[in-house]
């Protein structure tokens, strides 16, 4: 239930102009024109915003309101007005503006949820045009005071003028091919005008090892917690030219390769020696807590990889990564198994050799895990059975994700029965029930393919774990079959 004081808030921003109000009002003020989508009036206040910070998560709070709320026009109100506070600052140094630091990091991707939305791509493109424009009229301003003071002593009078202290832009970036020339701009020419971004968390889809090099090299060092590069085809002779660049940042504690086209399945001199430097250069970052090589081929070479680590990882995603039952078996034995809170296995097959290799790094985890990853890995009830002592060992579990094995209702009953004492754990993705699919009719060429799904059969099985879920006390465990639209438990959330 909304407060008092946000409703009277409500109220205000209802109507321009906005009367005279006393600074401790403008965070609630903030809020409610955010909230309901008012951005000539966030333009006003941050106009006249009374603080040295202006933190959209903080003044607007969770990020569920933030993703539920069309933000678009908001955000870029909030961008365009500081760019015209830079400009007047410019134009007229006795103007000051309270405000030195804007942080819009955190802003949701909407990802198709809200048309209004804006993206963290758009966010980034947005606030890379408004630092070059605000540097671009710094330099004509100062072409114009050395016009207007002709001699030596003119120019150097145009030179001393009095510089505005300018607005740091705390924010994540996301760049592709389409937006890499503004970001370059904006990093390297604009990094010492009146608007200057600084990077908490880079991503970068789709550019060449050389491009990422360009724009890393650009970025202030002592902002940066992630860098995640993916679809990037860098393969281990790419990432060997990436990766030194990255010891330069003394925060970063997440790094994300997946689809980086690594393959090393098949040893070759060349990837033996491309796997030393891997694992050389993630030596060289001493604050990495999550690691995520989804997609690469590594089996067997686990260990090589992670070899020269300062600390233990506490997220590791190895989704679809060819391990063998001696990786999983390093996993076990090393300083990561106690320290890991989030693993991501999906897309291993344990259904063979690998299930026993899975129940023993389990048992090493359970005590600090908070979110485990086991989806397409073709489990059948035989073996979830054999798994569920260890993950009912995993008394703080948050998140479990089965979808894409092949089990029945009754598995999913007994999973669901026997991990209620689970009580941090909330939500569960499971798989379509095998006994709720329906064959095709045999076709004339002796195939027969298994379609999802019999509707009533898979609302009847959803329906029990509710009324199951219900019975126990269990409300707030959420059991679905829809693996999308829940967000995924991110690591510095965690």
């Amino acid at each position: 239930m909304d407060s008092l004081l946000f409703l009277c808030a409500r109220r205000i921003v209802a109507h321009r102009p906005l009367p005279a109000l006393p600074a401790d009002l403008y965070p609630v003020l903030f809020q409610a024109a955010f909230l309901d989508g008012r951005p000539l009036v966030l333009r006003d206040l941050v106009t006249a915003w009374p603080f040295p910070v202006l933190n959209f998560q903080r003044l607007v709070g969770r990020r569920e309101l933030l993703r539920d709320h069309p933000c678009k026009l908001c955000v870029q109100a909030v961008i365009l007005a500081v760019v015209a506070q830079l400009r007047r600052q410019l134009e007229e140094p006795s103007h000051d503006s309270r405000l030195r630091v804007l942080d819009v990091t955190g802003l949701p991707d909407p990802a198709g949820r809200a048309p209004d939305g804006m993206s963290v791509w758009s966010g980034t493109v947005a606030l890379a045009k408004a630092c070059v424009e605000v540097s671009k009229h710094q330099r004509e301003f100062q072409r114009r005071g050395s016009k207007r003071h002709k001699g030596r002593s003119g120019a150097a009078t145009a030179a001393a003028a009095p510089q505005p202290p300018g607005v740091d832009v705390h924010a994540d970036l996301f760049v592709n091919g389409t937006s890499y020339g503004i970001l370059r701009d904006a990093l390297q020419t604009a990094a010492a005008g009146p608007l200057r971004l600084k990077c908490r968390e880079f991503q970068a889809e789709e550019l060449s090892a050389s491009g990422i090099v360009a724009l890393l090299e650009s970025l202030d060092p002592s902002c940066v917690r992630r860098v995640d590069l993916r679809f990037n085809n860098l393969g281990l002779p790419g990432l060997s030219v990436i990766l030194p660049h990255l010891s330069r940042f003394p925060e970063l504690r997440s790094l994300k390769l997946q689809y980086s086209n690594v393959d090393v399945r098949r040893p070759t001199p060349e990837s033996a020696i491309g796997i030393r430097c891997l694992a050389g250069q993630l030596g060289m970052l001493p604050s990495l807590r999550e690691l995520n090589l989804g997609s690469s081929r590594l089996s067997g070479n686990l260990r090589q990889i992670l070899c020269d680590l300062q600390a233990p990882l506490e997220s590791l995603e190895l989704a679809f990564c060819s391990l063998v039952p001696a990786d999983l078996a390093f996993l076990s034995q090393s300083f990561h198994a106690p320290a890991l809170k989030r693993l991501d296995l999906s897309g291993h097959d344990f259904s063979q050799g690998l299930l026993e290799p899975l129940r023993l790094l389990l048992e090493e985890t359970s005590a600090s895990l908070l979110h485990l990853d086991l989806m397409e890995c073709r489990m059948a009830d035989s073996h979830l059975d054999a798994l569920l002592p260890t993950l009912r060992r995993c008394s703080r579990l948050r998140f479990l994700g089965l979808y894409g094995n092949s089990l029945s209702t009754a598995a999913l009953k007994d999973l669901l029965q026997k991990t209620l004492e689970l009580p941090d754990l909330h939500l569960v993705v499971y798989p379509f029930p095998v006994d709720c699919y329906k064959p095709e009719p045999p076709s004339e060429s002796g195939w027969n393919f298994w379609e999802p799904t019999d509707g009533e059969l898979l609302a009847a099985a959803h329906a029990e774990f509710s009324r199951l879920l219900e019975n126990s006390g269990r409300s707030d465990l959420v059991w679905t079959y829809n693996p999308y639209g829940h967000g995924a438990l991110d690591y510095f959330s965690l």
